[in-house]
């Protein structure tokens, strides 16, 4: 019986469950194996004589230097300052980013001059910076928030351009306009695109807080590989290296949790079983 006449019976066509990924585990695992197999092997070569390990310490003396830090709370205290850098600067990037990408009027304004400055890296306005706002946290954070908001920026402006004017047109069939339109039609759309774009300018923000941290700072992680390279401690410099790593990877992975609700309605390779 085809569909149309299950509907005309008055018949229910149930849309079908998707299930959950299983082995979510298992891209988690294989994830570790590339650099856990890395750091034992090193490991091994050190301790067998194949590698001196002077330049490029072994794990067991970086996570013996990562204890020795955190013990004595210079960890912690470089840790902080390096995040509230990232965070204030993420969220004024952000800002930035959104209100250029989501204004008509902001956009047809804005645009030519920030595709012109887009073509300058980021780190040239740090000298700028300090001559305008000095050595301390305001230059540091609008660096950052520089090196975000451009991303961001594009990212908000190609999703918002690239969507469907078939489905606005569907919306506007339905009597949608406004804010109505807006929230139900094109938010969703947009929405899988700036997630991506909030993700990359992220990243960048993690890139420029170590530029940041070398203008002058006093702490903070960038600031604790500038002392290890001129004390010449190369166990200290990885494991800031190590620090910068797993804060980056964990503040992307709580991004990425905190806008999952959003997007459940997506039906995606992501959310097929493996």
């Amino acid at each position: 019986m085809s569909e149309a006449r299950l509907l005309a019976a008055g018949e229910t066509i149930e849309a079908p469950v998707r299930r959950p990924a299983r082995g979510s585990l298992r891209p988690l695992l294989l994830g570790f194996l590339l650099p856990v197999g890395a750091a034992i092997l090193w490991e091994i070569a050190v301790r067998t004589g194949l590698a001196q390990g002077r330049l490029a310490p072994p794990p067991s003396k970086i996570a013996a230097t990562l204890s020795e830090l955190a013990a004595n709370g210079d960890l912690w205290l470089h840790a902080r300052a390096t995040l509230a850098r990232v965070a204030a600067g993420f969220a004024l990037g952000v800002l930035a980013g959104a209100l250029a990408g989501a204004s008509r009027v902001a956009r047809a304004l804005l645009d030519p001059t920030l595709q012109g400055l887009r073509a300058i890296p980021s780190i040239a306005w740090a000298p700028l910076f300090i001559l305008w706002l000095g050595i301390f946290e305001t230059s540091k954070v609008a660096l950052i928030a520089v090196g975000v908001a451009l991303p961001i920026y594009l990212g908000t402006l190609g999703a918002i351009l690239a969507v469907d004017r078939k489905i606005i047109e569907v919306g506007r069939s339905f009597r949608l306009s406004g804010f109505a339109l807006a929230r139900r039609i094109l938010l969703p759309a947009v929405l899988p695109h700036y997630v991506i774009a909030l993700r990359s300018g992220l990243g960048l923000g993690w890139m420029f807080v170590v530029a940041a941290e070398f203008m002058g700072a006093s702490e903070g992680l960038g600031y604790l590989l500038v002392d290890a390279q001129q004390l010449g401690k190369p166990a200290q410099m990885i494991a800031a290296i190590l620090v910068f790593a797993v804060l980056g990877k964990t503040t992307d992975a709580l991004l990425v949790a905190a806008v999952a609700p959003f997007l459940r309605w997506q039906d995606t390779m992501a959310n097929t079983e493996a």
